[in-house]
């Protein structure tokens, strides 16, 4: 049970400092950190000397415990520690701001994207207290409907709907882990379901002309081969650091906190994949510098071109790759899950779909003898 008990504290000119003592502490959104003392900048006399100061004690004695109830509410009744007006009040296209801003060093575009489209469809400023799931369906129905912001208004597909969605889930997901909301709207406001799609990946001999084409970044070469030798995501390549990489030739790993996830992970990688990082730098130094998401377009399709290869292939189709590759070279379903970091085998199932063996064998087990056709 939550208490909140009013204590004093002596100061100057004989006089006590009033505070609130919250327990158990309670999460300040002011300074992202458990607070259990709050100072109310109000005092009282010890010894009062005249009819104002008594009347003041009076006074400051009432609204101290006014204060005090109204937290001991709050807190019972909506979860909400420190919380003002002012900040259920406060602007959640703000807070959405500030999160893609947080996420600027991963795939920042498609967050930047995300909350252009949020405020395409607000018109105007929404208040985190006006959040709730009527409000996140309606949103939800204008992503599906597949408005077009962008100068050539060009409407956006149903995969790239959900992309912007689960964007909008993170930061509702954010504001109720700080407290600034008092209902969880991720769990409520399921996600978009995606559309299934083929999902352009490489196959070995295509992966083996890119590694031997030229291109016009080495950096980004090493870095989107990298992913097709270990699995990882764009914005787990962007944040490794040479600290992440561990071991010794034939047992290397890297031992990373994934981004998406947030998860502790620790992956086997070869020594071809080391191979790539190239001459150790510092601890804390990036094993791949100043990789931008933004300037891979114009990259990929250089390079897949000096390589003969024709297909719609961005940097996540190196995680594609190598999930498949995997399957088709025997690894099991269960150990693939482990080393993509999926939190759910239907994740990885996916790929299973992709390249599904016993149906390619399957196929060729009905045989006829045709040579009466000819």
């Amino acid at each position: 049970m939550s208490k909140v008990t009013i204590r004093r504290k002596a100061i100057s000119k004989a006089r006590h400092t009033i505070y609130l003592d919250h327990y158990p502490p309670i999460y300040n959104p002011y300074t992202g950190k458990l607070q259990r003392t709050e100072y109310l900048k109000l005092y009282t006399f010890d010894k009062p000397s005249n009819s104002a100061e008594r009347l003041h004690n009076k006074e400051t004695s009432n609204l101290v415990e006014f204060i005090r109830a109204s937290r001991q509410i709050d807190i019972q009744n909506r979860r909400f520690g420190f919380l003002s007006d002012t900040i259920r009040d406060s602007s959640f296209i703000e807070h959405f701001r500030t999160f893609t801003i947080k996420k600027q060093k991963s795939d920042s575009d498609n967050h930047a994207m995300a909350l252009r489209y949020f405020i395409a469809f607000a018109g105007e400023d929404i208040k985190l207290s006006d959040l709730n799931d009527f409000l996140c369906e309606d949103y939800k129905n204008f992503l599906l409907s597949g408005p077009g912001i962008s100068r050539r208004e060009k409407a956006i597909s149903k995969n790239t709907a959900v992309n912007y969605f689960a964007k909008f889930r993170s930061v509702l997901k954010e504001v109720f882990k700080r407290g600034l909301i008092d209902v969880d709207l991720y769990k409520i406001v399921l996600p978009i379901k995606p559309k299934e799609t083929h999902r352009d990946r490489l196959e070995i001999e295509e992966f083996q002309r890119l590694a031997s084409a030229p291109s016009s970044s080495d950096l980004m070469k090493r870095a989107a081969l990298f992913s097709g030798l270990t699995g990882l995501r764009f914005s787990d390549v962007q944040a490794l650091t040479y600290s992440n990489v561990k071991g010794v030739p034939g047992r290397y790993y890297l031992q990373y906190i994934q981004d998406k996830t947030e998860n502790a992970e620790v992956l086997p990688i070869s020594d071809q994949a080391v191979q790539l990082i190239g001459k150790r730098g510092e601890p804390r130094e990036l094993v791949f510098g100043n990789l931008k998401y933004s300037t891979l377009k114009p990259f990929f399709v250089s390079w897949l071109s000096r390589a003969d290869v024709y297909k719609n292939i961005t940097f996540h189709s190196f995680r594609h790759t190598y999930a498949t590759l995997q399957l088709e070279y025997g690894t099991d379903i269960f150990t693939l899950s482990k080393l993509l970091g999926h939190k759910s085998l239907k994740s990885t199932q996916v790929y299973a779909k992709i390249i599904d063996r016993k149906k390619t064998e399957a196929a060729g087990r009905i045989v006829l003898d045709l040579e009466c056709l000819s």
